[in-house]
């Protein structure tokens, strides 16, 4: 099967490296369609298990290095897994992360990686938003987008229809500071985009916090302030 680039609206995502590889093999194997090996990566341990799973969940496995190099133009890529594109769930009864209009790839894999460190599982997105199964999102994360649920919606109002979480906005001028808040689960965190954050509207929207920072700067990236929330948020690992 000749695979094309990856397509958002194609039915198929690819993980590019061994470790990213592993993990869909390890988490989504249901999904998983075949792998593609690199020569140059025949005595790389990760490829050797990759061999493994591969022979004990009956997958195909092929190894061609013009198709992963036409896939993947970076040196080193050893292994790329095809997969079947899906929709998880979201947990009712956890607490949920919300990104307003993400667009960063690199941010969104970021995110996904610190959710899952500190125990979170759910993750919400608001349209138009970057693409959870983009290759270069799924690289940033590790392939913690395995191991999570996700949905996009539309708009705040289509969450809240669904889920009646306490909603926590994070906003440069949020009214309470975050070392002042005792979060009440089930909870939301609900962050903005990278470009301009959460709008004024926000303010009157559940409670809105404010990460203390120096005057030095505007604001903080996003996925660092995702990361101190979730950390101040208290998650058990």
């Amino acid at each position: 099967m000749r695979l094309k680039s990856y397509d958002r609206a194609g039915a198929l995502s690819y993980t590019f490296g061994v470790f990213p590889t592993l993990e869909l093999l390890h988490h989504q194997p249901g999904q998983t369609r075949q792998i593609l090996l690199h020569s140059a990566g025949a005595r790389n341990r990760g490829v050797q298990k990759i061999r493994a799973l591969c022979e004990q969940q009956g997958l195909p496995l092929i190894e061609d290095d013009r198709q992963v190099e036409r896939l993947e133009a970076k040196e080193n890529t050893y292994a790329i897994g095809v997969f079947e594109k899906y929709q998880p769930r979201l947990n009712a009864r956890a607490n949920h992360l919300l990104l307003v209009n993400p667009s960063d790839m690199g941010n969104l894999g970021t995110i996904q990686r610190t959710l899952l460190g500190f125990g979170l599982r759910d993750l919400v997105l608001l349209k138009p938003a970057a693409d959870v199964f983009d290759p270069r999102a799924i690289r940033a994360s590790m392939g913690a987008l395995f191991q999570i649920n996700f949905a996009y919606f539309d708009s705040l109002a289509g969450y809240r229809q669904r889920f009646t979480h306490h909603l926590y906005p994070f906003m440069t001028d949020g009214v309470i500071p975050l070392p002042e808040v005792h979060f009440q689960p089930p909870f939301c965190l609900i962050f903005g985009s990278e470009s301009s954050g959460l709008s004024a509207d926000y303010q009157n929207i559940g409670t809105s916090i404010s990460i203390p920072q120096s005057g030095h700067i505007d604001s903080l990236n996003l996925a660092v302030a995702v990361g101190i929330a979730l950390y101040a948020a208290g998650q058990p690992i």
